[in-house]
């Protein structure tokens, strides 16, 4: 069975508003479950690819600066 997480997450998400993102993207973080880690990774896809430049820029910076006090 071929699965299109993409199209999925997108799928299940699609016209949900603030508290429904944020819920799934907390339940998620909160579970550590492995298998989470794709649609959140489906998520991270979406905003950097809806990012200005200095968007990307600064949430590449965010990333950068939060692995080092992990």
């Amino acid at each position: 069975m071929n699965i299109d997480i993409r199209k999925a997450v997108l799928a299940n998400l699609n016209n949900a508003n603030y508290d429904e993102v944020r819920e799934t993207v907390e339940d998620a973080i909160s579970t550590r479950e492995e298998k989470t880690l794709p649609g959140l990774g489906v998520l991270f896809e979406v905003m950097y690819n809806g990012g200005s430049k200095d968007e990307k820029e600064e949430l590449i910076n965010k990333i950068v600066n939060n692995l080092k006090t992990s």
